[in-house]
């Protein structure tokens, strides 16, 4: 399924949400601009879980070992895979920074990313495969969207074998799909290397982490 926009409308201008959007794009085009370079840099910013649990349990615990946590956020693999999450965070990421303004937003975004990355890590410690992507800090986003707007519609394309319908569904039943379907994926996957890459825990980690900030967030905003 692939949303194409929602009905709920911000009342502020969501300027961080579009540098999110404006940073993941840039840094994409840099990755495109390195060539065959471009290896080593996804490993050097990527979230790679065999490196950081081995440096880890050798005791190296230098700054540098994690910043990938964050740097791997504005990393992506392919055009898909940069259209497909900034489509996502275009349509889901606004009203979450209306709501806890854009400090509180920028800080939600990261920490979900990194939570998601954690996941990620814990339930694949041994993967060589780089972790990227926004997916993870947008999922956090996806489970704040699900606990403050269950029922906003959310306009969806439905990609059947020969027609493509166009349906309002409730959020909470687009969400509640979603989810599901990353922890079913999450489950039946043995590791990133076996899911051809695909990072399920780190979405199914991030919804969660995010579903459980948003309320810690909502009550420091009230402060």
């Amino acid at each position: 399924m692939i949303p194409l926009r929602d009905t709920v409308r911000s009342r502020t201008v969501p300027l961080v949400n579009y540098f999110l959007i404006a940073a993941c794009a840039v840094v994409f085009l840099v990755e495109r601009s390195l060539g065959p370079r471009v290896d080593t840099f996804l490993h050097s910013f990527g979230v790679v879980p065999a490196s950081i649990v081995g440096a880890y349990h050798e005791g190296a615990h230098s700054i540098r070992l994690y910043v990938p946590l964050v740097t791997s956020m504005f990393l992506h693999g392919g055009w898909v895979h940069l259209i497909g999450n900034m489509l996502y965070l275009y349509i889901f990421g606004d009203n979450i920074e209306d709501r806890l303004g854009h400090l509180g937003y920028l800080v939600f975004y990261l920490l979900s990313g990194i939570g998601a990355a954690m996941t990620q890590i814990f339930f694949d410690p041994a993967s060589t495969v780089p972790l990227i992507g926004a997916s993870g800090a947008i999922a956090g986003v996806l489970g704040a969207y699900f606990l403050l707007y269950p029922r906003a519609r959310v306009l969806t394309l439905i990609p059947l074998v020969v027609f493509f319908p166009l349906v309002e569904l409730p959020a909470f039943i687009f969400l509640g799909f979603w989810i599901v379907l990353q922890f079913l994926q999450a489950a039946l996957s043995t590791s990133t290397d076996a899911a051809g890459g695909v990072a399920w825990w780190a979405h199914a980690g991030g919804f969660v982490v995010g579903a459980i900030l948003l309320p810690l967030f909502l009550l420091v905003g009230k402060k």
